[in-house]
């Protein structure tokens, strides 16, 4: 049964990665699909996660910190939304995400192969480091966005001044003064 269920993982995590490239290269990026394909990885890989941790295969803690890291980033994917900007994948997601699906193969193939434990815990340890290092990047480029749109919006007001009335000792009146 545990080939079995590291083959339907796998097929499921490949069955991803295309629809992620078949939405590229045929230009059929969406909003939507940019919201929805994290939540979609989340799910796979926190349902594999935590089925590792029942099967006493990884540390509850490690997934803690894992899992707690997606939600932290999909929480700040629905501020920025809120905020009107969309946060996509970086590298290091990606990368962290190639990780999480090797590192739950080679784990689940432990019991029946435990030759693969150190390849397992090397990965685990890899798919941690990513997870901080990219969740740090997503934050990091959210609060540079916000600061950009706040340099933006308080910028100091221009006084336009419009000039009109009776003209006296050759000036003419300021008759109204108006801020932009």
């Amino acid at each position: 049964m545990d080939l079995w269920a590291v083959g339907v993982f796998i097929l499921a995590a490949i069955t991803d990665l295309l629809d992620g490239y078949l939405a590229r290269k045929r230009g059929q990026i969406t909003r939507l699909g940019i919201l929805l394909d994290p939540i979609a990885d989340k799910l796979l890989t926190s349902a594999a996660f935590i089925s590792l941790v029942e099967l006493h295969l990884i540390p509850a803690w490690i997934v803690v910190i894992i899992i707690g890291r997606e939600l932290a980033v999909s929480g700040l994917r629905a501020v920025a939304s809120s905020e009107g900007f969309v946060i996509s994948a970086s590298e290091l997601g990606k990368t962290k995400m190639v990780f999480e699906v090797i590192a739950i193969a080679v784990i689940a193939l432990v019991p029946r192969f435990p030759t693969f434990n150190i390849l397992g815990q090397v990965l685990l340890w890899l798919v941690v480091w990513f997870a901080l290092a990219s969740a740090a990047q997503y934050f990091w480029h959210f609060w540079r966005k916000l600061e950009e749109r706040d340099k933006q919006v308080s910028a100091p007001p221009r006084m336009v001044v419009i000039r009109g009335g009776e003209e006296s000792d050759g000036a003419k009146k300021d008759v109204a003064a108006h801020r932009s």
